[in-house]
């Protein structure tokens, strides 16, 4: 497709980008119309929401629009797992300048479409609006399927805290990235699209998951936020996150211990959850620490002591992308 978006127009535009989208037996209407309808058999929605703008989370430099696609829906659909739910819609808010090549949004659909595809959803509906800076809006809505949600309230002492997925791909990759390489590719890879375990999440739930949450803003960050919710304290083992040689190799060329990255990078969207200790838990989970009385305030200490270095994802803290 040639030509720009302004020279597209907004309903061309639309009719492009919904064009290239796939739907689920979930999806009782789709775009189209003053709304979507989609099916809830549980008759409860968990919903979600999430901002990307460029220059703040994604650089058209580092990340193609199809990878600022996939990323966009990643970090919403693993929000709905991380509730024990099954993702199954998407709605998107897309602010673009009229002078962005009307190849973008096309290929930035089809990142959000592959992506939904992989957690078993779909793109129903959502806007366009005409702006100085991109910005992506995703909202994302799952079933719980007859499961109650589990929160982040319910860690309770004696519960074990177990991990699946990754943790500080995303952050060894930025530095990587923003060192000007592009290598290790797939620590770079991971930074661009991460892969959050959709399917663990309501699985977990099924195994007694006392609570739970996606790491999106850094493994002690996330814990903080079950910590403070459970009123409790959760302690890691460091030992036990096992750390790739070549994420070390990566530390080592940029003066970073890959610890820092493991417990405080962000968006990784691996699944981190507490479990009751006599759980039997697949081999996809690993477990990391425990969930201990506080000793005072709620909070999370890394072999038994606070973590003093700088980490976790403040939106308002230094920007990074």
């Amino acid at each position: 497709m040639k030509g720009t978006v302004g020279e597209l127009g907004e309903f061309g535009l639309i009719k492009e980008l919904t064009s290239r989208l796939t739907t689920t037996p979930a999806v009782r209407v789709g775009p189209g119309d003053d709304a979507a309808v989609v099916a809830a058999p549980d008759r409860r929605v968990v919903a979600s929401t999430d901002i990307l703008l460029e220059g703040r989370h994604f650089r058209r430099d580092w990340s193609t629009a199809y990878d600022v696609g996939r990323k966009a829906a990643a970090q919403n659909l693993a929000d709905i797992a991380a509730m024990g739910a099954v993702p199954t819609a998407l709605l998107l808010g897309l602010v673009v300048p009229a002078e962005l090549p009307a190849t973008w949004p096309s290929e930035l659909m089809d990142g959000i479409r592959d992506e939904c595809q992989v957690a078993g959803a779909a793109v129903v509906g959502g806007d366009v609006v005409r702006g100085d800076t991109i910005t992506v809006a995703i909202t994302a809505l799952g079933d719980l399927r007859n499961h109650e949600p589990v929160t982040r309230g319910g860690a309770q002492p004696g519960d074990v805290i177990a991990v699946t997925g990754w943790l500080g791909w995303s952050a060894a990759g930025h530095a990587v990235l923003s060192r000007g390489f592009r290598s290790p590719r797939a620590f770079v890879e991971a930074h661009r699209r991460p892969e959050p375990p959709y399917h663990a999440g309501p699985a977990a739930a099924g195994l007694g998951a006392t609570a739970m949450c996606d790491v999106s803003d850094g493994l002690i960050a996330d814990l903080g936020h079950i910590a403070e919710a459970s009123k409790v304290r959760i302690d890691i083992r460091s030992g036990a996150i096992d750390i790739p040689s070549q994420m070390n190799d990566i530390g080592q060329a940029v003066g970073v211990d890959p610890i820092q990255w493991v417990l405080t990078g962000g968006e990784d969207h691996a699944i981190v959850a507490a479990f009751p200790p006599d759980v039997k838990l697949p081999a996809r989970w690993k477990v990391i620490g425990e969930v201990l009385n506080p000793s005072a305030l709620p909070q999370v200490t890394v072999d038994g002591a606070p973590w003093t270095s700088k980490g976790g994802w403040d939106h308002f803290g230094d920007i990074e992308s």
